[in-house]
């Protein structure tokens, strides 16, 4: 079976949908796209009926590209308030039987037990170790043993948020096959087998809010949301040179760089600020307030570190869709030092960070099939054909959606 997925990460700013293809560990992306959000502020969802209205404007979009309708979705939720909570539990194998997907399932799903924060609903269960007997491994399946423990963190977000995003997403015909927080899905947009073995940070920059996720060999343990982005930015320079929000985010983006080492004082751009007045802006000059206020916003994130582990980190990964603002790098490496680095998505059509998320949920999802020896995709075999362009292009009819959320970790 041909394993087509869709994401949908809702942000601040931007609302990005990306469908691909698992080929073996690789990625084919056969549309990666974004529109503006609606009705969202500090990654939380405030006005509902906004956000619907994006939601299908974007689903609209893909549709039309794909030639099929997009009627089941991985989606984020709000990060903000997620809990996370030790869950351990074991099983009893028969007798000279192997550990299979059943047992695999059934254990995580018995370590869940009364993990879950009073409020909460469960977002994920994610196993950081199983033992076979006395063997322990991050892949049971296969082995041979009385016993199958299994040691996990429990994920879970406040039950309104969820609630929300579910009622808003079967408003739209669409169907929750699973819910993630956004950490999960920038980590796995970038791990590598290094970072599996470490621990390390991955920073996310965004409009309204830079997440900050610690990772223990591959596994999320703590995580922390500042409501600080690209948006500060644009109301600096707006700020000093009377400026619009459009007109600032428009010169942050194609004029300003993140580090004034980049820029040059002799570039001008002729603008008329909200006065009517015109205006002379200086290349280097905007591009120190640009600079500042982000050096101020990573120190921040950077302070945070320290409080969310004592562990020795060796890595830092920092993403998203600020980390395309031209320099930033520079003005990164500059606060974080040399174990820092601006993931790259080695993605062909969405190598852009802003996609990351969307990559990292889609690669994170495919695990948790494999685990469960559990083949799935988002679309009939007809409508694989019509996006292939194999068969020809026709209306394809939907069926009613549940908008049925995957509370267990496997139970698809």
């Amino acid at each position: 079976m041909r394993e087509l997925i869709s994401s949908l990460d809702i942000g601040s700013s931007k609302i990005k949908l990306v469908v691909a293809e698992m080929l073996n560990d690789s990625l084919n992306v056969l549309c990666a796209i974004e529109e503006d959000s609606r009705g969202v502020k500090k990654g939380a969802i405030c006005e509902p009926d906004e956000t619907e209205y994006a939601i299908r404007k974007i689903l609209k979009k893909g549709e039309e590209l794909l030639g099929v309708k997009i009627s089941k979705v991985l989606v984020t939720v709000n990060e903000d308030s997620v809990d996370f909570k030790i869950g351990e539990a074991e099983i009893d194998i028969k007798e000279d039987e192997e550990v299979n997907a059943t047992d695999i399932q059934k254990v995580l799903q018995m370590s869940v037990g009364n993990n879950i924060h009073k409020g909460n609903d469960l977002v994920s269960v994610i196993p950081i170790m199983f033992k076979v007997d006395d063997q322990k491994t991050r892949m049971p399946k296969g082995l041979k043993g009385s016993s199958l423990k299994v040691k996990s963190v429990i994920v879970s977000a406040p039950r309104r948020d969820i609630y929300v995003l579910a009622k808003l997403l079967e408003k739209c015909g669409v169907e929750i096959v699973d819910i993630m927080i956004p950490s999960i899905g920038s980590y796995y947009a970038h791990k590598n087998e290094s970072t599996d073995t470490l621990t390390g940070i991955v920073v996310d920059c965004g409009a309204e809010t830079i997440k900050v996720g610690v990772f223990n060999k591959g596994i999320i343990i703590n995580n922390l949301v500042l409501p600080i982005g690209g948006k500060n930015i644009d109301n600096d320079i707006g700020f000093i040179y009377k400026l619009d929000s459009a007109q600032s985010k428009k010169i942050k983006e194609t004029f300003a760089f993140a580090n004034k080492r980049n820029a040059s004082p002799k570039e001008i751009e002729q603008v008329v600020n909200t006065l009517g007045e015109k205006v002379s802006l200086n290349q280097y000059e905007v591009s120190e307030v640009a600079m500042s206020r982000l050096q101020e916003n990573l120190n921040m994130a950077k302070n945070e570190i320290n409080y969310l582990t004592k562990k020795e980190i060796s890595y830092i990964i920092i993403t998203g869709g600020l980390t395309e603002f031209k320099g930033f790098s520079l003005g990164a490496e500059s606060v974080f030092g040399t174990k820092a680095s601006v993931g790259k998505l080695l993605v062909v059509g969405a190598r852009d960070n802003k996609y990351a998320t969307c990559i990292g949920m889609i690669k994170y999802f495919d695990e948790k099939l494999k685990l469960r020896e559990h083949e799935y995709s988002m679309f009939t075999q007809d409508e694989i054909d019509i996006i292939s362009g194999v068969s020809e292009r026709k209306m394809i009819s939907s069926d009613s959606i549940l908008g049925k959320v995957f509370g267990i970790f496997f139970d698809n």
